[in-house]
């Protein structure tokens, strides 16, 4: 039989430009992981001898005025900071060389130094994640704005019942009757609306009161499609309109979620209009695990959708301030989602198909890269918190685990013996390597 390699072509494109993605956000929160080792180990007067990016062979390096080795190495799967004293690329101690050197020497070593200094400088690489994913935030959050809640039409979404009467400008007063002084009342005016595809609008308009049609204020439109979904499996795109389900229509987001919800898991077949054309999918809604607004979670049949804005909210520019606190607020949601995840897997109260490998973080990447620039930098900057959350686990030869060592010399008065703590990193780099391999047969069979 023949190999078609014409056909094969568009699966390694694919397979490449999944690789690529995942390449990047890796190597974008390990560097800005190890650069918070070495910079704070730096200030603390600890000397860094190799700044890697990447392990195996080096394909490029250079030295910097410090003696600090600066080097890219082949296998992209993460990096290290070597600092003196280290036997290797795992931090061990290499006593060989640590007994050959003077009291000035060995206060330059990893192992040599206060106590202050190595916690501080193993602390630097978690924090500098927070650190980094906050500015990401802050800096997405001010370039792209915040919603001034004053309901006025910008740019109105192309839907299946246009033209409408409502015009961008227009300020809207009420919908069916119900006033809507804020932008808020409008979109909460949608589960009072009738379920139907246009709706009579009061608008301000250039001084004059007027009657026109427009939307429903939340029809089944598709704002976003979510990472590993059942919309998404089955190609759903971002501004895709569901006209009916199983043979029924529909014209609001509640009768899609209601339907949703009731099908139990069943296939659901859709019509979907897309840009003026109508399509047919099919696709089965995925028992998903949510995180509750008040803490915890809930477990309902979805398919992936949010619901997408009828028109264009006017945007403002927060201050640094505002941003700051917006920013701030999303890094401890990261962080008290994944806290609050870990909790409830550990009590078999959500799945645990949630824990993810390296396998889903690549196929997130690609995701979140091909649904733009924006939603690709926050990705990371999210995926940068999750991994300075993980760092933190009182778990050898993890962060968190070498502060519990540096907690239990604080305690003592004295480190930990040697071989103890060679144990305790065997046993917790085994715990590691047995949950990274039951995240990879989560990623393999939980689909």
């Amino acid at each position: 039989m023949g190999l078609d390699l014409i056909g094969l072509l568009p699966g390694f494109g694919n397979f490449f430009y999944t690789i690529a993605a995942f390449v990047v956000v890796l190597s974008i929160i390990v560097a800005v992981h190890e650069y918070g080792h070495y910079i704070v180990g730096r200030w603390s007067g600890i000397h860094a001898e190799v700044f890697s990016s990447g392990f195996g062979p080096v394909l490029v390096k250079g030295t910097d005025k410090r003696g600090t080795v600066w080097q890219v190495a082949a296998v992209p799967l993460g990096g290290y900071v070597k600092f003196a004293g280290d036997s290797g690329a795992t931090s061990g101690k290499d006593g060989e060389a640590m007994a050959q050197m003077d009291a000035a020497a060995r206060r330059r070593t990893m192992h040599g130094a206060p106590l202050w200094a190595r916690a501080a400088t193993v602390a630097a690489g978690p924090g500098f994640n927070f650190i980094f994913a906050f500015a990401v935030f802050a800096a997405l959050i001010i370039h792209e704005g915040v919603a001034i809640d004053e309901p006025v039409v910008g740019e109105i979404t192309p839907l299946p019942a246009q033209p409408f009467e409502l015009a961008r400008g227009d300020r809207i007063l009420a919908v069916e009757g119900v006033p809507t002084e804020t932008l808020v009342d409008f979109l909460r005016s949608a589960e009072d609306m009738p379920a139907q595809s246009v709706l009579r609008y009061t608008v301000e308009r250039e001084g004059r009161v007027l009657e026109v049609s427009g939307p429903h204020p939340q029809p089944p439109l598709a704002g976003s499609v979510a990472l590993q979904s059942a919309a998404r499996a089955a190609q759903m795109q971002t501004g895709d309109v569901i006209t009916a389900i199983n043979g029924t229509e529909i014209a609001t987001f509640t009768q899609l979620r209601e339907m949703v919800a009731a099908s139990g898991g069943a296939a659901l077949e859709l019509q979907v209009w897309r840009a003026g054309q109508m399509l047919e999918l099919t696709l089965v809604p995925k028992s998903t695990d949510l995180p509750l607004a008040e803490g915890g979670f809930e477990t309902r049949y979805l398919i992936g959708l949010t619901s997408g804005a009828v028109f264009d909210y006017g945007m403002r520019s927060p201050g640094v301030v505002e941003a700051a606190g917006i920013a701030a607020g999303q890094v401890w949601r990261v962080i008290r989602t994944s806290v609050e995840g870990l909790y409830y897997m550990i009590l078999g109260q959500i799945s645990t198909c949630n824990l993810s490998s390296p396998i889903g973080i690549a196929e997130a990447s690609v995701a979140k890269a091909n649904d733009g620039l924006v939603e690709f930098i926050w990705f990371i900057g999210v995926l940068s918190v999750a991994i300075g959350f993980l760092n933190l686990f009182p778990i050898p030869p993890l962060d968190g685990g070498h502060l519990v060592f540096h907690a239990y010399e604080a305690v003592m008065g004295r480190p930990a013996g040697d071989k103890a703590m060679q144990i305790l990193i065997t046993i917790g780099l085994a715990m590691v390597l047995t949950l990274f391999a039951f995240a990879l047969f989560n990623d393999l069979t939980c689909r």
